[in-house]
């Protein structure tokens, strides 16, 4: 059965129980955080044509749910990336392409890359515009969408 959806995010409530104990209490990669980043990703989503909304729900829910410490954690996103695949049917609805851009987004968003494919690009944008909260600012050049740059330049 698909997991739920409220205002396009998909329901934190199903996600948990998959979530690491210490992402559904962490401070700064936890629930509220996963909040904040669909809500930006759905902002940028508006302004960057042909990002996959449903896409970036997923990733914004999924991306820290397999976070061991809100220290250094390389192998985060590879373990959300193989939850996805795991739990596509169970837990969420998605496409084979829908399915490959999460695993993407999922297994490399804490590589510091940048993507071409707006997909993927919206979702690392929405996580790394979430960076402040950890006292970060990072500079426009780590950014792949304009919608994004152009947030941080005006902040």
């Amino acid at each position: 059965m698909p997991a739920s959806s409220e205002r396009g995010v998909v329901n934190l409530e199903r996600v948990l129980p998959y979530a690491t104990p210490h992402a559904r209490s962490s401070r700064l990669h936890g629930p509220d955080h996963w909040r904040r980043v669909a809500e930006i990703g759905a902002e940028l989503v508006r302004e960057t044509p042909g990002a996959d909304p449903h896409v970036v729900d997923l990733f914004a829910t999924l991306h820290d749910t397999q976070r061991h410490s809100d220290g250094h954690d390389p192998d985060h996103g590879r373990r959300a990336a193989d939850l996805a695949l795991r739990m596509r049917g169970s837990l969420f609805e998605a496409t084979d392409e829908q399915l490959f851009l999460l695993a993407e987004a999922l297994g490399r968003h804490a590589d510091g890359f940048l993507s071409g494919e707006l997909t993927i690009a919206v979702c690392w944008d929405a996580d790394r515009l979430e960076l402040g909260r950890c006292g970060i600012q990072p500079k426009d050049a780590f950014f792949s969408t304009s919608a994004a740059r152009r947030r941080v330049r005006a902040a």
